[in-house]
């Protein structure tokens, strides 16, 4: 389920990539680093997990087997298939890729969550920033979304159509998989071993 979800993730986040008009908030991030630095997307993307896992540790946080299985996978995933995907000149087109992004990485999501192994190292670092400011969630998650999508447009990363989709769509996309995979994939809860 894990591996799964996280690989539909990345999928998604390689489909948001190649259209061209917007990624998610930590993937403009991401995207301003490998262009400042000539690195691929995929290593950056590994890079920015890494040490906003590094954040956990004054923050008491404490990661499991999903959340170093979500930085190695997402970025392994998205270095393999964003070079594979179309690249479309056509706005229409460009729009509608990244809408399917955000569909594929709120069902990949939304399966990484069932699976229940650990947060990924962007949530955990939201958790633990909620904790120590006693701030509302929404607040915390708000806070470090700005600052991530404005730190990587100033760095050249890819902020517009794609990453508002995202903003808005990613929420719903996650809450509708989640309920079709509790209520009628695994109405009894994930496998726990293979039969």
């Amino acid at each position: 389920m894990l591996i799964i979800g996280l690989t539909l993730f990345g999928v998604g986040e390689a489909f948001l990539i190649a259209s061209g008009v917007g990624v998610s908030p930590w993937t403009v991030l991401a995207d301003g680093i490998a262009k400042l630095m000539g690195w691929s997307i995929g290593f950056s993307t590994l890079v920015v997990s890494s040490c906003v896992l590094l954040l956990w540790y004054p923050l008491r946080q404490i990661p499991g087997i999903g959340t170093v299985l979500n930085i190695l996978i997402v970025a392994f995933v998205i270095e393999v298939a964003h070079p594979q995907l179309p690249q479309f000149e056509n706005q229409a087109l460009q729009i509608m890729e990244a809408f399917i992004g955000v569909l594929i990485t709120g069902i990949g999501g939304g399966i990484y969550l069932i699976a229940n192994l650990g947060p990924g190292p962007r949530d955990g670092l939201m958790t633990g920033l909620q904790k120590y400011s006693n701030l509302p969630l929404a607040a915390v998650r708000t806070a470090i979304e700005v600052f991530v999508v404005t730190l990587g447009w100033v760095l050249g990363g890819v902020a517009g159509v794609g990453t508002l989709l995202f903003a808005f769509g990613i929420g719903p996309s996650i809450s509708m998989s989640m309920y079709v995979f509790s209520n009628y994939v695994f109405p009894t809860g994930p496998p726990t071993k293979l039969t």
